[in-house]
């Protein structure tokens, strides 16, 4: 894992993290990097908060990988680890704004995440790449975590990344793969037909789970059950929303891209903070 930074940072997270715990953390970490602009990519931390935590709470921060494709995704694995001590306040504070390293789009000077792209669709090659060298290198491999979003399907070089890490047997590749039927031009289904993507993958050669990817207990057992696949890489389809875990949203919140006025942050810090004191 890239957890490089000019400032001081903790080499390594704490021990025994509890994913759920975690994922109420990103969600609340999000959202105080997003309040001071009043807009953002807040709606992206919501959706995948369980599914970077239950990651984050298993990898092998010497011989891991972890690859977040979608570039505006970055602000949960950063919300993750400022949540695990390896990022600061003030550097979470710092998110977004001009000179800082933790841009709101991430590039690749991004800290935490191994690889990042601007251009949607590329992660999962990236991450073939490296699961395909640490085969070739031998010896005990780490695994490759790679989260993908479900926009990112309409991108043709996706598949052939798909194509690709089957043919050479990449069971150490895992994909996380952010079902949130939620792009920039409204809901994916109106715009793409996706389904039905757990057959898909399947025929491509791949290790399938479909779960709720809110459940962080499902998440959890699903993760340990690709680590086990041999032969195959694997893929969770994670069906989730990018307004979940905060009911003081309205009903029409634009998930994509969630605007946070000052009143309607305060209110969104607060519930959260009263979700993570119950855990």
């Amino acid at each position: 894992m890239n957890i490089d930074l000019e400032s001081p940072v903790r080499r390594q997270p704490p021990a025994d993290i509890d994913p759920r715990r975690l994922a109420a953390q990103i969600r609340l970490e999000a959202t105080r990097m997003v309040a001071p602009q009043g807009f953002g990519y807040l709606g992206q931390a919501l959706s995948s908060a369980e599914q970077v935590a239950a990651v984050f709470a298993d990898l092998d921060w010497n011989r891991d990988r972890f690859i977040c494709s979608p570039g505006h995704y970055i602000i949960a694995p950063y919300a993750a680890a400022g949540a695990l001590g390896l990022l600061t306040r003030e550097q979470l504070d710092s998110y977004g704004k001009n000179g800082s390293p933790l841009e709101a789009i991430g590039t690749e000077s991004s800290p935490i995440v191994d690889y990042t792209c601007g251009s949607l669709g590329q992660g999962l090659s990236a991450a073939a790449g490296f699961a395909l060298a640490d085969k070739l290198r031998g010896g005990h491999a780490g695994r490759v975590y790679a989260l993908i979003s479900d926009g990112e399907l309409e991108e043709g070089q996706t598949w052939e990344a798909a194509i690709f890490a089957a043919h050479h047997g990449l069971d150490r590749l895992i994909v996380i793969l952010d079902a949130n039927d939620s792009q920039v031009d409204g809901p994916i289904s109106s715009i793409t037909t996706l389904e039905p993507m757990r057959q898909k993958w399947e025929s491509f050669g791949w290790h399938v789970a479909d779960i709720d990817g809110h459940d962080v207990d499902t998440v959890v057992a699903a993760l340990h059950e690709a680590d086990s696949e041999r032969c195959k890489p694997s893929v969770l389809i994670c069906r989730t929303s990018t307004v979940h875990g905060l009911d003081c949203l309205p009903e029409d919140a634009d998930g994509h891209f969630i605007k946070l006025p000052p009143q309607l942050a305060a209110a969104a810090e607060a519930e959260l903070t009263r979700t993570l004191e119950t855990l």
